[in-house]
């Protein structure tokens, strides 16, 4: 037995089995993760027992104890319902063949099993991204534009946190489903050739960075109006003036969260059932990469952002910091260690903590008694310089004998520092630092990456905040607290 997918003429069908008395069960194809009580959280491979399926887009179900509205796209329901729960999983992994009657309307339309299981996934991808265009449509006339009335309620602040860039999502989506129609093949849907799509759009998914970075945000600020009798009344009309299903804003707001994590599953499954000699294979194979690198480039400016307040907290508790903060310029700690630095032209060696971030490298002196207590001495800044690795023996600039050494020379005038590390695999480790800073930095260049003025100011402002008068600085001084690249 195979899944059938999901579409919208099969609730009217759902809806008379379940009032004949039969019990409807639907495998679930990814994760559902809520933060919402009313709604049904469950794994990819979980069986759900339909209970109601009323409305097209959420149905009603259960698993075990737990009952609550899920997305229908997100499942598939079973084409045989008479099928014992026990024996379900087994007959799937067995490869058991598909009933007498799918096999009779698979041929009737002259496809193959893999054609008809293509024609399923291109469906879905199609119906669900209609229904996902319609809930942004809904979050942004029926919450948005309502809540842009009440300037007594909300500031433009205020609605920028809570709904973020979700405006930008659907003017992107209402293209891309334009795309996709054009690409569709009504007739022969097993035929469609989308994977250019995605490849065209991978580049305009990543405003979703700013929305899933947001997110947290406009879930506390929500959480926080909720508490508000008349923000709770406010929002509970709008979801009413615009017939939404019965289902709060901050899970409404979810959805584009979990949609971009999608993409890849879906790719994943449409490449599964794709010929290698068809068309599409290519560009599917493609897109299925291009949407995983989105997914990971949204992870990894998320990681990047929560990384803010851990080194704004770090610079509260350095002593006598002096100059521009160090997020005026840098955004994610690379590495640190302590090392001997040699100056020109006395040539003294001091023993210093380093921290090396993309852009600068930082360095502080410890508290002869208080060990945990760190001293701001300097910076450098590594643009402007390059990394030169020192053979063991005599260094001619600094007319020394070294071990372990490398330098820092600047590429535009007589600048250079010296530096000496206990142990060789020290000084690998270092230089290997040097080299990933500059291709974070060319990284970053390429994608468009940048903390905003405002991401900043909050981080320093939570970090000042975090220090209150007379208490002691230095428990905070260890750089273990901040996660490293």
């Amino acid at each position: 037995y195979f899944l059938l997918g999901i579409c919208f003429s099969i609730c009217i069908f759902i809806e008379w089995l379940i009032s004949d008395g039969s019990v409807v069960y639907a495998e679930a194809l990814w994760d559902h993760v809520t933060m919402d009580d009313q709604e049904l959280g469950f794994k990819a491979g979980e069986v759900i027992e339909v209970v109601d399926a009323t409305n097209k887009e959420w149905w009603w179900g259960r698993i075990a104890d737990s009952e609550g509205w899920f997305p229908a796209s997100f499942v598939r329901l079973w084409v045989n319902q008479d099928e014992p729960m026990d024996e379900y999983p087994a007959k799937v992994e067995d490869g058991k063949p598909e009933d007498a009657n799918s096999a009779h309307r698979r041929l009737a339309t002259g496809q193959s099993k893999k054609d008809q299981m293509r024609t399923n996934v291109i469906s879905e991808i199609m119906s669900t991204e209609k229904v996902y265009i319609k809930h942004l449509k809904d979050i942004c006339e029926g919450y948005v534009k309502q809540c842009r009335k009440r300037t007594d309620m909300f500031s433009e602040e205020q609605l920028h946190t809570i709904f973020g860039n979700i405006e930008d999502i659907y003017k992107c989506h209402k293209k891309f489903l334009k795309g996709l129609e054009k690409k569709f093949n009504k007739d022969q849907p097993h035929l469609s050739e989308i994977g250019s799509c995605f490849l065209e759009y991978q580049t305009d998914f990543q405003i979703y960075s700013e929305y899933c970075n947001n997110h947290p945000s406009a879930y506390a600020e929500l959480s926080k109006l909720m508490k508000i009798n008349k923000y709770l009344y406010f929002f509970e009309a709008c979801r009413l003036l615009q017939k939404m299903i019965d289902i709060s804003l901050d899970g409404f707001l979810l959805t584009p969260v979990q949609k971009i994590c999608k993409y890849p599953l879906q790719l994943a499954e449409l490449l599964k059932y794709t010929n290698p000699e068809h068309r599409d294979y290519k560009d599917v194979e493609a897109a299925l990469n291009a949407m995983k690198n989105v997914a990971k480039l949204i992870n990894e400016r998320k990681r990047r952002l929560e990384n803010l307040d851990k080194i704004a907290h770090w610079q509260s508790s350095i002593e006598n910091w002096e100059g521009d903060d160090v997020l005026a310029r840098s955004s994610e700690l690379i590495h640190s260690g302590e090392l001997t630095k040699i100056s020109q032209p006395q040539a003294k060696s001091k023993q210093r903590i380093f921290f090396l971030f993309d852009h600068q490298v930082v360095f502080c002196k410890k508290d002869l008694l208080r060990r945990d207590i760190l001293y701001y001495k300097s910076r450098i800044d590594t643009d402007s310089m390059e990394v030169v690795d020192v053979e063991d023996g005599k260094e001619k600039d600094f007319n020394l004998s070294v071990k372990n050494a490398f330098k820092l020379q600047n590429k535009f005038t007589n600048e250079v520092h010296l530096f000496c590390a206990k142990k060789s695999s020290e000084k690998q480790r270092w230089l290997q630092a040097f080299e990933d800073e500059r291709k974070r930095i060319q990284l970053d260049k390429e994608t468009g990456f940048a903390i905003t003025e405002v991401q900043k100011k909050q981080a320093m402002m939570n970090a000042k905040k975090s220090h209150p008068t007379g208490k002691p600085k230095g428990e905070f001084t260890d750089e273990k607290n901040i996660t490293t690249h």
